[in-house]
């Protein structure tokens, strides 16, 4: 039976935290989707954000992301379709057995 654990992340201040986390879920062998909105999209552009990379599947909310000036940079495991709006988190809710907002 497959678990999956989705987190929400509003702020740019928990970085490693959002690592840890995220490689327990790995090591547990849980299907993991962050979702990044608000002030937490400035984590994207942390040389250490490239650790989440592989470890489950990277949404960034577009719309954040152009209001904190950043549209046009790079996201390191993010593409063009993992850009989304908040209507993909509230699917990640109701997809995901365990949902945390950090």
């Amino acid at each position: 039976m497959s678990r999956t654990l989705g987190l929400c992340v509003t702020s740019d201040k928990h970085l490693d935290n959002v690592i840890g986390l995220a490689s327990a879920a790995a090591n547990k062998d849980v299907d993991l989707r962050i979702f990044f909105t608000g002030r937490s999209v400035l984590l994207t552009q942390e040389e250490r954000f490239k650790n989440l990379v592989g470890l489950g599947k990277l949404y960034v909310c577009d719309v954040s992301f152009r209001a904190n000036g950043l549209e046009g940079r790079e996201v390191p495991g993010v593409g063009f379709k993992e850009f989304v709006t908040q209507a993909r988190n509230a699917e990640m809710i109701e997809e995901c057995d365990r949902y945390l907002v950090m």
